[in-house]
């Protein structure tokens, strides 16, 4: 090959390496769909925070959430938060969680504001997400005051929700209270396994809760 053969495929070369490492710099791509805007994106962060930090703007009277509720919830839910067939209660239960367990918006949960964030998402049933961030304070507004929570001349919004103390507020477990164990795997003179005591049990200990069935009241079955 004669020496400017070489230089022009040296050439090629190089410039082929160049594009690449050009190419291989630019980030990945399927060329498919567009980048996400963010309203769009704000369209699918809809969690509300425990403590109502990133409540939206709004608000709603329990009178307004009355109205609300009669048209939208009570037919499932009960006019007073009592239930009808086999949907669940909103109202009553406080007290209960040791003996009949009847976990209810004012017996179990333990934020209000997470109640904004279910009916906001999942509410509803046969339309979620169809309702404005003011019918759902006022629903919520209205459900606290079933419970007895808040007054009847309530305002729920983002600073007077995130401000109630539901009853079960230190009802909950937020760490493991199992105690942290290690060991290594026996493959040989292990344990007799007739020596070994379970010396705790998460489902006495009320932890691990039913499983909300017949399942748990079954008598005289072979499961049993």
């Amino acid at each position: 090959m004669s020496s400017s053969a070489k230089i022009w495929a040296s050439i090629i070369v190089s410039g082929l390496m160049l594009g690449t490492t050009a190419h291989a710099a630019e980030p990945g791509s399927y060329g498919v769909g567009a980048t996400p805007t963010s309203d769009q994106i704000a369209q699918w962060s809809i969690a509300i925070k425990p403590d109502g930090s990133n409540l939206p703007p709004g608000s709603g009277t329990v009178s307004q959430g009355a109205d609300i509720y009669g048209n939208e919830c009570a037919a499932c839910h009960g006019t007073f938060g009592e239930g009808a067939a086999a949907y669940p209660k909103l109202a009553g239960g406080v007290g209960t969680l040791k003996t009949q367990k009847l976990k209810t918006v004012g017996s179990f949960w333990p934020y209000a504001p997470i109640l904004y964030d279910y009916i906001n998402r999942a509410m509803p049933f046969y339309a979620p997400r169809s309702l404005t961030s003011n019918q759902v304070y006022a629903i919520s507004a209205y459900i606290l005051n079933l419970n007895n929570i808040v007054p009847d001349d309530f305002v729920a919004n983002a600073k007077t929700l995130a401000a109630v103390k539901m009853p079960n507020r230190d009802g909950f477990i937020f760490k493991d209270p199992r105690p942290l164990t290690h060991d290594v795997e026996c493959m040989s003179h292990c344990a007799d396994a007739k020596a070994l005591v379970i010396t705790s049990d998460a489902s006495k200990a009320g932890i691990t809760p039913k499983t909300t069935g017949p399942v748990d009241n079954m008598q005289g079955s072979s499961a049993k």
